[in-house]
């Protein structure tokens, strides 16, 4: 078993992708293949499945990324003792779903590429409710979650901005007319949302449940930018946060309603397992995060 094959197998691990992997580890992909499939025959598992076009660890993938996690992280904590830490390499893997990655996340990517150009900067989007189990199965560094703030014992949270959610809709649509609204003007609109189980989603259905109103219309999305394109179109309520419609309220494309969304307080916020650790390139990466955000408080 060769510690070359280790990092090919947990690069594959975090992009579930022989060629973003062979990109990621300057190989190329049938070099990757190989690789995993000594180590396969090596150990006598499969550790990955391959599902269609889809790769998925395997049962012994997941128990095995976990033990050769711990061994990667002390060989690279090994080499920060002997290395300069100006000049970082290595790799990292970060997580987040669509939104943050969309617009929260690629200027602090850029700075810290800028900063660290000898650091391999994978990442995955994944969405919010399997964002925790990356980090407790090894397949992330640090992932950036949008919630409620988050109590856990075995991961460390930390909360970076509070986000505002707020109703939009196309300039002509009728409530955009509106001075102020009341519930009852809500009757019969269709609401543009998330799937159910996205945690904002959760809240928003929550804080209508409240007030008694629970029959209401959705067209449920897996995309901010669908939803904003079908109420640009005029055919719904659009519930997004505010940091995603930025530009189409600036061009006059959309407009955000009198109303304000009760009990709802979600953050965007960054975690990484409490055991794990924090490398030169993690520290780097996440004091970049912190300068960033702090820039986006002050804004």
């Amino acid at each position: 078993m060769e510690l070359r094959q280790l990092h090919t197998f947990r690069t594959v691990a975090s992009t579930l992708n022989f060629s973003r992997a062979a990109e990621a580890l300057n190989y190329v992909p049938s070099n990757v293949t190989m690789q995993i499939k000594a180590l396969e025959e090596e150990l006598g598992v499969r550790l990955f499945d391959r599902l269609g076009k889809q790769l998925v660890l395997t049962t012994a993938g997941k128990r095995f990324l976990t033990h050769i996690q711990s061994v990667l992280d002390k060989l690279d904590e090994a080499r920060s003792v002997v290395h300069d830490n100006e000049h970082l390499s290595g790799t990292l893997t970060i997580s987040a779903n669509e939104v943050l990655c969309a617009y929260r996340l690629p200027v602090v990517f850029q700075r810290f590429r800028a900063r660290h150009p000898g650091v391999r900067l994978i990442f995955r989007s994944v969405p919010n409710l399997q964002l925790k189990q990356t980090l407790f199965d090894g397949t992330a560094d640090v992932v950036f979650i949008l919630d409620e703030p988050i109590l856990s014992t075995g991961l460390e949270v930390e909360p970076l901005l509070e986000e505002t959610f707020r109703f939009y809709t196309a300039p002509d649509h009728p409530l955009a007319k509106q001075t102020a609204l009341q519930l009852e003007d809500f009757h019969g609109e269709v609401f543009l949302t998330n799937e159910k189980g996205c945690p904002y989603r959760t809240m928003f259905d929550r804080s209508f449940e409240k007030k008694g109103i629970d029959n209401i219309t959705y067209l449920e999305f897996q995309s901010a930018e669908a939803i904003k394109q079908c109420a640009i179109t005029g055919i719904g309520i659009a519930f997004l946060p505010e940091m995603t419609v930025n530009a189409e309220v600036v061009r006059g494309e959309l407009v955000a309603l009198p109303w304000k969304i009760p009990d709802l307080d979600v953050y965007t916020q960054m975690l990484w397992h409490k055991d794990k650790w924090l490398s030169p390139i993690i520290l780097s990466f996440i004091e970049t995060v912190r300068e960033i955000i702090a820039k986006e408080e002050e804004n």
